[in-house]
């Protein structure tokens, strides 16, 4: 009997395990951290009575929930004494990611970025309403507070993140032809077409969390992050290469240094011009880019 209930609780566990991963990685932008949360997950799951549980999937996502925040406020603390800006762990994604379009745009390390900027529970509130669309009374449940404040505090959420991310949702193609542009005159080294394609007030976020040289905070405006850029390809030597990947179901560049990865470019695009730059050096955060993670919102 044991046995049957303990297949039971493994067989719900695996087949909502990309789902969990994704809740907990959405929260967290650490995949390392997201798994630590799962096993802590399934530990807790694997001594809940399943006669007692009426829908596995929720359940579910509410004791990851729990974990995931209990492992952001230890993240936070690790956070503010990490060198320089803190950028999500860029993961290569299938093209199933980039089809669902709500989960591309919140997986994004723009709108990630953006999440860091708010409190704990807040964050996990948005995650939980905005890209999973779970209902008030399980998020209460899951953050430990009445349906009223849970709906409260996605309120407030959302207006932060709206203020902050762009007006307009921006077409697959329009990235791509964008980034192209930005590739064309990166490899070329034409300073006149990067200038062109990149947003008059355009941000460069950097992270090499103290391993790698990186800028300590953002960089602002064409001119500045032109001249940064071309000052960090002076410096390094070498030669630079580009290829396309998929980074959090977007398009983004894999750049490599005499041919090893030197980070992961990721981008912000508005009006067919690049608004957001976001590069991940810091080799410990590379570890994922070049095989496929599984995310889903479903």
């Amino acid at each position: 009997m044991h046995d049957h209930v303990t297949d039971q609780a493994t067989e719900a566990f695996v087949a909502h395990r990309d789902l969990l991963f994704t809740v907990a990685y959405e929260m967290l932008g650490s995949a390392a951290d997201a798994e630590d949360v799962l096993q802590e997950a399934w530990l807790r799951w694997a001594q809940v009575d399943l006669a007692q549980v009426q829908d596995r999937r929720a359940y579910l996502v509410r004791i990851t929930t729990r974990q995931a925040l209990n492992r952001l406020r230890t993240l936070k603390r690790r956070k503010e004494s990490y060198v320089g800006p803190w950028l999500p762990e860029p993961l290569l994604t299938a093209a199933d990611v980039a089809e669902d379009v709500v989960l591309a745009e919140n997986l994004s390390l723009a709108l990630m970025f953006i999440l860091e900027t708010l409190a704990p529970t807040e964050r996990a509130v948005f995650v939980l309403r905005e890209v999973f669309e779970i209902g008030y009374d399980d998020i209460a449940d899951a953050i430990g507070k009445s349906p009223a404040a849970a709906r409260q505090i996605a309120h407030r959420a959302r207006r932060h993140v709206d203020a902050r991310r762009p007006r307009t949702r921006v077409s697959p193609e329009e990235s791509r032809a964008t980034l192209n542009a930005f590739q064309r005159a990166l490899e070329t080294g034409d300073l006149q077409g990067l200038l062109d394609v990149l947003a008059p007030d355009v941000v460069f976020v950097s992270d090499g969390g103290g391993f790698k040289l990186a800028a300590v905070r953002p960089v602002v405006g064409a001119d500045k992050v032109l001249r940064y850029m071309a000052g960090s390809v002076d410096k390094a030597g070498g030669t630079f290469t580009s290829e396309h990947t998929t980074v959090n179901g977007n398009p983004g560049l894999i750049l490599r240094l005499d041919g090893v990865i030197d980070g992961v470019l990721a981008f912000r695009v508005e009006d067919s011009r690049v608004a957001g730059l976001y590069y991940v050096r810091n080799p410990g955060k590379l570890t994922r880019v070049e095989s496929e993670t599984a995310l889903t919102s479903r």
